[in-house]
């Protein structure tokens, strides 16, 4: 692999547009547009979404056909496809930054319920979702989104952690920066 192609993925990585529109799909496809409850929740769903062949795994551990999630070859071997460990677990700690951005931009919005971060889209988010979802690019995506909020949505966020820590218990003995090899 080149080293071009590793540093084009790595601004890839870095450029929060990709992460922003992958959270725009994965709030629009929540049930009767019911807002998340927490963003630790958001983070953990995005795990899954973030990660197709985890989201496979996710599905088998549930007894559910895993080929729903529809991960394509490249997906399987990407460098994409490989999950670093961060500091709080497999959840990437700029979910702060990717939703102050969407909620400076008009399309989210978040507001306090007790001590809960409550996160939901605004008509403007939930219309420049749908014209995600249409391009052909963002179509696994949506599709994915609608999965794990149909799938895990109506867990909460300390169920999903535990799931996760379950299906994946490689994830507790790994340290900072280390890569999961699903």
């Amino acid at each position: 692999m080149s080293l071009r192609l590793l540093d084009a993925a790595s601004q890839v990585e870095q450029d929060p547009n990709l992460h922003m529109a992958r959270l725009l799909l994965l709030l629009n496809a929540r049930a009767n547009q019911k807002p998340v409850e927490g963003i630790m929740k958001l983070a953990k769903l995005d795990f899954l979404l973030r990660y197709p062949v985890g989201l496979e795994r996710a599905l088998r551990r549930i007894k559910r056909d895993a080929a729903v999630a529809n991960v394509k070859g490249y997906e399987r071997f990407s460098v994409e496809s490989r999950m670093i460990r961060f500091k709080y677990g497999p959840w990437d700690g700029r979910y702060r930054q990717w939703l102050g951005l969407l909620v400076a931009k008009g399309l989210a919005s978040t507001y306090l319920q007790g001590r809960t971060v409550m996160v939901e889209l605004t008509p403007a988010g939930r219309n420049a979702a749908q014209q995600l979802a249409n391009l052909e690019e963002f179509h696994d995506t949506a599709m994915r989104s609608t999965l794990i909020q149909k799938r895990f949505g109506s867990m909460s966020a300390t169920q999903i952690k535990d799931f996760v820590y379950e299906t994946f218990p490689e994830l507790v003995r790994m340290k900072w920066g280390e890569e999961i090899d699903f």
